[in-house]
């Protein structure tokens, strides 16, 4: 079986396909691909017959259903995610399953054997809709989100408890992410920029690109370049400019307008 599996962060990626050879070892992953637009140029292109797509919803550059959307993508899927709001939305497009993550072995071989019956059943022709009972089963599982509220950072030989709204931003510099207070502390952490857009409330922090991780307060003032272009002074001031990516400047607008 070939599969392919769009992750945007590597460390969950790689998990993924251990689970994977764990539960056959003949299994191939065809790719990692960590974004929308790699995914949709990889599509396009030539590659081995595909049988299933692990695919995270919520990617570096945009969301995974655009990649369904701008492909016509009519390869079984997988949902991996840490997004029970999209959950309705997955079910819509040609989903086998969601899972949560972090990925539990029994659940992923769960998942697999459906689409391994599925097939079996209907052939190349997989039915689109996952069934009710599926569905009801997951919404009922569903749990409120319980954002974090304060992060144990070790400095030296002591421990800090840093409230979450004691936090401008995090932000990410050679490979190591940190976090800044308001009053101008950075402080290292053991999560990636990924795994904190998830930890942290949507409401309050916004992923601008790929370096920062911004909270609604720490902006002073945003600028309008040419072509649109936006740049947002933070408080306290950065070590270099911030500039929103171009494909998050409409979801930066809406978030600020809630």
């Amino acid at each position: 079986m070939n599969v392919l599996i769009i992750e945007d962060e590597n460390l969950t990626a790689n998990r993924l396909e251990s689970l994977l050879r764990k539960y056959d070892s003949s299994i191939r992953v065809l790719a990692h691909i960590p974004s929308v637009a790699e995914a949709i140029a990889w599509l396009r292109a030539p590659h081995d017959a595909l049988d299933l797509v692990f695919m995270d919803i919520h990617l570096e550059d945009d969301l995974g259903f655009r990649i369904i959307e701008q492909t016509q993508l009519t390869t079984p899927v997988i949902f991996t995610t840490a997004y029970d709001e999209y959950m309705i939305q997955a079910f819509k497009v040609n989903s086998i399953d969601y899972l949560l993550k972090p990925i539990n072995f029994d659940e992923l071989a769960a998942a697999i054997n459906k689409f391994k019956a599925l097939k079996q059943q209907f052939g190349q022709s997989i039915p689109a809709a996952p069934d009710l009972e599926t569905l009801m089963s997951l919404l009922g599982r569903s749990q409120p989100v319980d954002y974090k509220d304060r992060f144990m950072i070790s400095v030296g030989t002591k421990i800090r408890s840093i409230e979450t709204p004691d936090i401008a931003y995090f932000f990410l510099e050679d490979r190591v992410v940190f976090l800044s207070t308001k009053d101008g502390l950075n402080l290292p952490v053991d999560y990636s920029l990924d795994k904190l857009a998830q930890l942290l409330n949507p409401r309050h922090f916004f992923r601008v690109n790929r370096q920062y991780l911004v909270s609604l307060p720490a902006i002073q003032t945003i600028h309008t370049y040419s072509a649109g272009k936006l740049k947002v002074d933070l408080l306290p001031r950065p070590r270099h400019d911030v500039f929103v990516s171009g494909d998050r400047m409409t979801e930066f607008k809406e978030w600020l307008g809630k």
